[in-house]
């Protein structure tokens, strides 16, 4: 039997498929776009054409993400704090604090060890520090929102944004430019910022983050430099998934599974 989770995001909408053994099948991330419910087919057809199996030989299909209220066919619709939970369990077993940066919100968890969740934090108020904060970032910056990271590797200099806020970081940002200062100088300068909010996040849930096992999931946690800025101000090394984007959806497929044979 076959299991799917679905993780509806702002930015990305996943999928992974996983067997009784709990082992991914099929994986896929494909854009949201301004049409979920597309999208959500789109990249349901996607994993399934992977596994090479028919919707009828999934056992169960729980959705998780802003969207997942419009996942049809689920079981039932579960959080992406659980969901993520579950999720950095198996890629990443002991993990005792989670920083998720979505598209349009953060969360930091603090785990267990065994993928449950003891408290947590989120800033859903403000895209502030999220992927759609990077995205509006590298259009100022005339760059692609992937090569953020790769350029942030020879920056060493201790530029910092003065506002989070996107519309006064882009006119930051803009400015910056016009004044000459090195492209890699203001994304090494904008990780940073970002780093310090999220931290502020962080030590609500756990101020002992310094000994605690640390990781981070979602689309963000591609960002190399923002792994690395965040790694620095917590004093902790940070560890990520291969592919963190489908965090969500794997624990939602875990959860599938779970809640069909238990």
């Amino acid at each position: 039997m076959f299991f799917l989770g679905v993780d509806v995001g702002s930015l990305s909408c996943d999928a992974v498929i996983i067997d009784d053994d709990q082992k991914i099948i099929a994986w896929a991330v494909i854009p949201t776009g301004a049409r979920n419910i597309e999208s959500i087919e789109r990249v349901c057809a996607n994993v399934l054409e992977q596994a090479k199996i028919s919707k009828e030989e999934l056992g169960a299909t729980i959705a998780t993400g802003y969207g997942r209220d419009r996942v049809a066919g689920r079981l039932a619709s579960v959080t992406e704090i659980t969901c993520h939970a579950r999720g950095i369990q198996a890629l990443l077993p002991g993990t005792e604090v989670l920083v998720d940066i979505g598209g349009q919100d953060s969360k930091v968890m603090r785990l267990n060890g065994s993928g449950q969740v003891l408290e947590f934090a989120m800033n859903d108020k403000c895209a502030a520090g999220t992927g759609r904060f990077l995205q509006a970032m590298a259009r100022a910056l005339e760059i692609d929102v992937a090569d953020l990271g790769s350029l942030d590797e020879g920056a060493c200099g201790d530029l910092t944004l003065s506002s989070m806020c996107t519309v006064f970081a882009e006119s930051e940002v803009v400015s910056l430019i016009a004044e000459g200062v090195e492209v890699s100088e203001i994304v090494h300068g904008l990780h940073r910022a970002i780093a310090s909010r999220t931290q502020a996040l962080v030590k609500r849930v756990a101020p002992d983050v310094g000994t605690r096992k640390i990781a981070m999931s979602g689309g963000v946690a591609r960002n190399t430099g923002v792994v690395k800025a965040l790694a620095a101000v917590l004093e902790n090394e940070i560890l990520c998934p291969r592919v963190p984007d489908i965090t969500g959806a794997l624990g939602a497929a875990l959860i599938a599974r779970e809640r069909t044979t238990s």
